[in-house]
């Protein structure tokens, strides 16, 4: 008898413990949920995605959803410090879900002042839970504020290869002219290894550019064509000079996709290096004489129209063949009449264009090639505009 007591006394031991553990985890479980719920809102930028944006339109459609685990109470936004509750016309944030995947949504167009404009979102919850976040748009009038860019690259001084006299004398002429007669943006890089070039090229393929700005890519030195494949190639400060496998240079094919990605509408690549031609298998010949065509317009009519076609164009000092360094000092023969053309600061209208480069250039022994590659469109241009 009361070895049964001990055993029910026992049991009703456990049974309380037990209960007392699931009374337990269940106010656990219970925290855990209510702490979920009073999570504040969370901010979703559709559009813009990105902490700054540059829009080419006055009239941007700024798209921002919203989710929270509990009620929204309150969503200000706010463009330049004015909420878009006080604008006229301006709609209010939607509290419906949005195709069942946020709790408030908006999307509405808003006017951009000239500049940066700051996009500032709050949004609260029942628990007075608050989130604030900002996003940048930079509104610029492209035909006024585009900007021109200038990456040079040159090598005299070889590891394995001949040094040569001219390369760096003629990039940093082409540099001084764009930059003090054409108001360019210039970064020159000298004396590279490979690698360099390769992540520069590649950091400018990451940048954002406007609608109308240009990128103007300039090589000189030593330039190498393999036969067997077909393939030209940059040589590079550290390239080997015996490298069957080609490991040590920088392809003609590679840089082509790599220029033809960048998200610059207007790419003009210049190469005065041996076997330049060989960059591209289509060497059309530039037109002649068309500098006149728009001459009843303005320079901002002209440039508008120039610019109107997505540019990917490349000249280089000569085919598949070797091109002269120049004697020292004095530029490689194809530098000396690109510089020529530099100087001539477009003409009349202060506005250099392919054809009239090709003019200059057409002299010069062996002759230059001029062509298009990748995504190029018909019609497309590159110009030099002086400031």
């Amino acid at each position: 008898m009361n070895k049964f007591i001990l055993f029910i006394s026992l049991l009703g031991i456990c049974t309380a413990l037990s209960a007392q553990e699931e009374k337990t985890e269940s106010k656990v479980f219970n925290f855990y949920i209510k702490s979920r719920d009073k999570a504040p809102p969370a901010i979703f930028w559709i559009k813009p995605n990105s902490d700054q944006k540059i829009a080419k339109d006055k009239e941007y459609p700024l798209k921002i959803g919203i989710k929270c685990p509990s009620k929204i109470t309150k969503v200000d936004v706010r463009v330049n410090g004015r909420s878009l509750s006080e604008m006229r016309g301006m709609g209010v944030v939607s509290m419906t879900k949005q195709t069942g995947e946020y709790d408030a949504w908006l999307d509405q167009i808003v006017s951009l002042a000239e500049g940066d404009n700051t996009i500032e979102v709050t949004a609260r919850n029942e628990y007075d839970g608050v989130t604030t976040e900002k996003r940048t748009i930079r509104f610029t009038n492209a035909l006024v504020t585009r900007k021109d860019h200038a990456l040079i690259f040159a090598t005299d001084e070889y590891d394995h290869w001949k040094n040569l006299t001219n390369p760096i004398h003629d990039a940093r002429t082409i540099a001084r002219e764009l930059r003090d007669t054409y108001g360019y943006e210039v970064e020159l890089m000298e004396n590279n290894k490979i690698n360099d070039i390769l992540i520069k090229v590649r950091e400018y393929a990451g940048k954002e550019y406007l609608e109308d700005d240009q990128l103007f890519i300039f090589f000189a030195g030593h330039g190498h064509f393999d036969d067997l494949l077909g393939d030209g190639y940059i040589v590079g400060k550290n390239s080997q000079k015996n490298d069957p496998a080609n490991t040590s240079y920088l392809s003609f094919s590679i840089l082509e996709r790599a220029l033809n990605n960048v998200p610059a509408k207007h790419v003009f690549l210049t190469m005065d290096v041996c076997f330049g031609g060989t960059f591209d298998a289509k060497m059309a010949a530039g037109s002649r004489g068309e500098e006149d065509v728009y001459a009843e317009v303005s320079r901002t009519e002209f440039a508008t129209r120039r610019l109107k076609y997505r540019t990917r164009r490349f000249l280089t000092s000569g085919g598949k063949e070797y091109v002269s360094d120049g004697r020292p000092g004095m530029h490689s023969p194809f530098a000396r009449k690109f510089i020529e053309a530099l100087r001539t600061n477009g003409g009349k209208d202060k506005i250099l264009t392919l054809s009239e480069i090709l003019n200059e250039v057409s002299t010069v022994n062996p002759a230059p090639h001029y062509g298009e590659f990748g995504s190029n469109e018909a019609g497309s241009d590159f110009i030099f505009i002086v400031k």
